[in-house]
């Protein structure tokens, strides 16, 4: 049998709920030659063990592993393939129906190349589009500009070790592009979108921004790549204080909007506010000269009441109401 063009990896812990449309969107690709090998990394979740147990669909194929992390899920995917190209597909994303199609075409034109990257649509929790421009040194040292499922060379992945299992907290893909591309191989962005990525939470790429996480991730690299960083230095403070201005422009620019919009919509909201104290004020005084007025009235009744009490009048018709409320007592229990 003829070893397929492009083996699509897709990794998968615990993302059953989501995995149909990743395979899905393989499945509906321009380009069908390729294979799927879904890698269940251990996963615990009953609803993905219930999916995975016997999973159909066509051309697909299941790995099973102790839960090993990403990139050594990503490695026993690779082991277990057989396509000169390789792209991973995260099990909670989808690719768009020319991804492959872009992608083999511009590897079979340049036998120079070790991996083809795109931009990128977010959906779920957010959408925005990832534009990036370059994958060269140093853009690449700098930030990944390269997206995890970009179709790389199994040459290329072999040149470089494969992915670096220690690295379980993600930024293995970017590690993996810095290693090919110190190799004295080159990649290439296509300048569409031709891939979908789930914003979620609890999403790699949200955790990784927590706290320490991605510092910690980037001083990794950059000491593992020590050399690279070293040769790059001077280009990576430029792109650095480039970003710094930018960065800078676009706090002026909320600066000014904020003086343009926000302080005078601030100060009406002051006003309305103080309008709003002041009317509370007014209502609060009135509500008080109602409470004292109705005092003075109850002690008025009051001394009224005790005034009839001692009069010779209720001292006279005390009888009568006593024997007024005696008939009461007796018509209230003679009643069904």
């Amino acid at each position: 049998m003829t070893a397929p063009n492009v083996s699509v990896i897709i990794p998968c812990y615990n993302l059953g709920r989501y995995l149909d449309e990743a395979v899905e969107s393989v499945l509906a690709q321009s380009f069908q030659d390729f294979e799927i090998l879904v890698v269940d990394d251990g996963s615990t979740d009953p609803e993905t063990c219930r999916l995975l147990a016997d999973y159909r669909k066509p051309r697909t194929r299941i790995v099973r592993s102790d839960n090993r992390g990403l990139p050594a899920a990503k490695n026993l995917g690779v082991a277990h393939t057989t396509g000169p190209y390789i792209c991973a597909l995260d099990a909670d994303d989808r690719a768009d129906p020319k991804l492959l199609e872009r992608s083999v075409a511009a590897l079979d034109a340049d036998p120079s190349l070790a991996f083809v990257s795109h931009w990128l649509r977010t959906f779920g929790d957010e959408t925005r589009d990832w534009t990036p421009a370059s994958c060269d040194f140093p853009s690449l040292l700098d930030v990944n500009t390269v997206n995890g499922a970009a179709l790389v060379r199994r040459s290329a992945i072999d040149a470089a070790g494969g992915f670096d299992e220690t690295m379980r907290d993600g930024c293995e893909d970017w590690d993996l592009w810095i290693t090919i591309v110190e190799r004295g191989f080159r990649g290439r962005i296509l300048p569409e979108v031709l891939y979908y990525y789930r914003r979620r939470a609890g999403s790699m790429s949200k955790l990784m921004v927590q706290g320490e996480g991605h510092t910690r991730l980037y001083r990794f690299l950059a000491q593992k790549h020590a050399h690279s960083y070293r040769e790059h230095l001077s280009a990576l403070l430029v792109r650095r204080e480039e970003d710094i201005c930018t960065l800078r422009a676009q706090v002026h620019d909320l600066e000014i909007e904020h003086y343009r919009w926000m302080a005078p919509e601030i100060a009406k909201q002051r006003d309305d506010v103080a309008v709003r104290e002041r009317k509370i004020g007014r209502e609060r005084t009135r509500l008080e000269a109602d409470l004292v007025m109705t005092r003075a009235a109850l002690n008025d009744a009051r001394g009224e009441v005790d005034a009839l009490r001692h009069s010779i009048s209720w001292r006279i018709t005390a009888p009568l109401r006593a024997a007024y409320e005696r008939l009461l007592a007796i018509t209230s229990r003679r009643e069904p």
